[in-house]
């Protein structure tokens, strides 16, 4: 008799100089989401599978979907510049009877558009299906078809990409326990630096409290990151149900326990109630 396994995790850990995962923001400003969407995340793993931008996706949308905040970041302003490198006036939003976008009238040659990264941010996203499923996107993760990016073509990003419970040859590729469970499992990955200055307060923290976000039938927020195509004559989203949590990991650094744990926060004792 088969003895029936648990529920199973591919985890990512999404770093780079930038990233920037878009919500609903077009044309000449683009913003960024505070954490990676689950748009971003299955257009990363098609790319790795070498899914053209008309091929289905359904299957992809099937997966369980939860990130944590290891490292904030920093909100990044990028001005940009856009022409026509013909030389020609730039269209605007207006069409023509057939169709065709107008010609902007006076004629304007350059537009000012804004776009927004996230700098120097690290997430973990734990993604849970069937073991067969999670054992092909981990082949196509370490042997991707085409480049890898964190929200946009120009944000790759930086190794490791696929974190595995143990290190060694022999070590196994995916994490046991469902989505919110993994999430609370895997090692703190925010970046020496960062790690560095929350060991610099006093007192040091005696725990890492992270923010994590895990697809939930029955969460009491709503995202709209869900793409039902890729392709860009077509393109589309619908909306997603989520719960948003804290779990608490052990902090690297060595804990004194002989000194008084911190009360809890009372925000009326200065009022003597």
């Amino acid at each position: 008799m088969t003895v029936p396994t648990g529920p199973r995790c591919l985890v990512l850990r999404l770093a780079g100089p930038v990233q920037s995962w878009g919500g609903t923001s077009m044309f000449n400003r683009r913003d960024t989401q505070t954490e990676p969407t689950k748009s971003g995340l299955v257009g990363l793993l098609a790319a790795a599978q070498g899914r053209r931008r008309t091929d289905p996706i359904e299957d992809l949308l099937n997966l369980t979907f939860g990130v944590r905040t290891d490292q904030p970041g920093t909100l990044l302003r990028d001005y940009h510049t856009v022409s026509d490198y013909r030389g020609r006036p730039l269209p605007s939003a207006a069409v023509s009877a057939k169709g065709t976008q107008k010609p902007t009238s006076p004629a304007k040659h350059t537009h000012v558009t804004e776009r927004y990264y996230l700098q120097d941010a690290v997430f973990v996203a734990a993604l849970s299906a069937a073991e067969e499923v999670l054992t092909v996107l981990v082949a196509a993760l370490r042997a991707p078809a085409f480049p890898l990016a964190l929200g946009r073509r120009s944000c790759p990003p930086t190794q490791p990409l696929l974190l595995t419970p143990t290190t060694g040859p022999a070590a196994p590729t995916l994490w046991d326990g469902d989505v919110a469970a993994v999430l609370a499992a895997v090692p703190w990955q925010a970046g020496p630096a960062h790690q560095d200055r929350l060991a610099a307060t006093r007192p040091r923290p005696r725990t890492i409290d992270l923010p994590i976000t895990v697809d939930d039938p029955h969460g009491d927020e709503i995202r709209r990151d869900i793409p039902t195509t890729f392709d860009p004559r077509h393109r589309g989203f619908t909306t997603r149900r989520v719960r948003q949590s804290w779990t608490r990991l052990s902090p690297p650094w060595p804990v004194d326990t002989t000194a008084d744990p911190p009360t809890a926060h009372d925000p009326f004792a200065l009022l003597g109630w």
